[in-house]
């Protein structure tokens, strides 16, 4: 690509003038490479893909406050979408009036906020319908006094509840109103260079015409994202991950022993070395990590057991375990297994929740596990299931008696086969 200078330019532009030489002589050719300038200040954060599913969203929208405005203002209203781009948060500011009506929402559960701008024509041609005027255009546009601001939220609520509707074919979001702003400098939705996508509408209500913007700011939905796809849109599910199962464990203690330490206590002693009692005996873990303090409720046999959260820990669980080489001697190899530490964890039972229970999980809170009173708990070796225990207090120590092991399981089973 040649590039010109000023007085090249001059040239051109004076002989096309006088006749000299023909414009379409300086037109590209069908077969050039075309060339897209990209800025590095303001990247692409969606692709066409994700940027053509909002866009359906919010047609799906307009069409659902199409009929609801038409119904509450009593007068012919007609929304539908313009655009929808990408810009970053300080020129989206930028482009509103002021004063306007602009209300920032919270996204639930994604923890993150929205911003709706409602443009003064559009605003005060609704507020106008609603208190029994013919809805013609403002002459005179003010900020919002307080009456005008309760109007107008409870048209934002409104709103808010088609717009929740129209995204629940991808995430079942819970939006709220989080305030009414009358001045976008005002509202600080995120920083002024970070990315979103902003989808404007065309409204007409009556005789007056406007626009209604929604920013998303990418930091604040981010996380789904990738889930913005026709593939997604058109499946029978949303998407939700306040219903993705977690589970749970209360877990009674966790030590480090050696095979042999194992070899001994099962074979032998059928007790695993006592420790000193302490006042929460049960942790509930979420994954590998203690999160809770628990309190055992008594036992009644009849029933699952039940655990009381009382607090939360203040220790991670978990210790790194040591690396081990192996030598060409066999011996070496059974020596070195036999005093490799073994994680063994006794487990007083399970329970599956949603993340959504899991944040509601608090002082106080009582769970019922999925085992019954009186059952067994599961002693796992590096999470591996080898025995069944109860647990025994010996003289102000605590400790698990070994009740069963699988090994013996299986050796009953093999005679069992060896019978029939």
């Amino acid at each position: 690509m040649e590039i010109l200078s000023h007085d090249e330019i001059t040239q051109i532009l004076d002989a096309i003038k006088d006749g000299e030489t023909d414009i379409e002589n300086f037109k590209p050719s069908p077969d050039s490479q075309k060339i897209k300038i990209y800025d590095f200040k303001r990247p692409d954060k969606f692709s066409k893909e994700q940027i053509r599913t909002l866009s359906i969203i919010h047609e799906v929208f307009s069409r659902l406050i199409t009929t609801s405005l038409s119904a509450q203002l009593r007068s012919m209203t007609h929304v539908h979408v313009a655009s929808v781009d990408q810009l970053d948060y300080e020129e989206f500011i930028r482009s509103i009036p002021t004063p306007t009506t602009m209300a920032v929402m919270y996204l639930t559960p994604l923890q993150g906020k929205f911003a709706m701008e409602i443009d003064p024509d559009i605003t005060f041609a609704i507020i106008d319908r609603l208190v029994g005027g013919s809805g013609d255009k403002c002459k005179n546009q003010h900020e919002l006094s307080n009456i005008e601001q309760a109007i107008m939220k409870e048209i934002v609520i409104r709103m808010l509840e088609r717009l929740q509707e129209a995204w629940a074919k991808i995430f079942n979001f819970n939006l709220s109103l989080c305030e009414i702003e009358t001045n976008s400098q005002f509202t600080n939705l995120t920083s002024p260079t970070e990315m979103g996508a902003l989808i404007t509408f065309e409204v007409k209500i009556g005789h007056v015409d406007g626009i209604i913007n929604i920013f998303y700011p990418y930091d604040q939905i981010k996380e789904i994202v990738g889930f913005l796809g026709q593939v997604y849109y058109y499946c029978d599910h949303p998407v939700n991950k306040d219903n993705i199962p977690v589970k749970l464990t209360a877990e009674i203690l966790t030590r480090e022993y050696s095979i042999k330490d194992i070899n001994e206590w099962i074979k032998s002693t059928e007790l695993l070395p006592l420790h000193p009692l302490i006042p929460h005996q049960s942790f509930l873990k979420l994954g590998n990590n203690r999160v809770w303090q628990c309190e055992i409720l008594p036992d009644n046999r009849w029933f699952k057991k039940k655990i009381k959260i009382i607090g939360y820990t203040e220790k991670q669980f978990g210790t790194e375990g040591k690396k081990m080489e192996a030598n060409q001697s066999i011996q070496i190899v059974k020596d070195a297994l036999l005093t490799a530490n073994i994680k063994v964890t006794v487990e007083l039972g399970s329970i599956s929740m949603s993340i959504k229970e899991i944040y509601e999980i608090g002082e106080g809170t009582i769970l019922e596990l999925d085992k019954l009173a009186g059952e067994p708990v599961d002693i796992k070796a590096n999470g591996v299931l080898i025995a069944k225990g109860e647990t025994v207090v010996i003289n102000e120590y605590f400790g698990v008696r070994v009740i069963e092991t699988e090994e013996k399981d299986t050796e009953d089973e093999n005679k069992e086969n060896k019978a029939v």
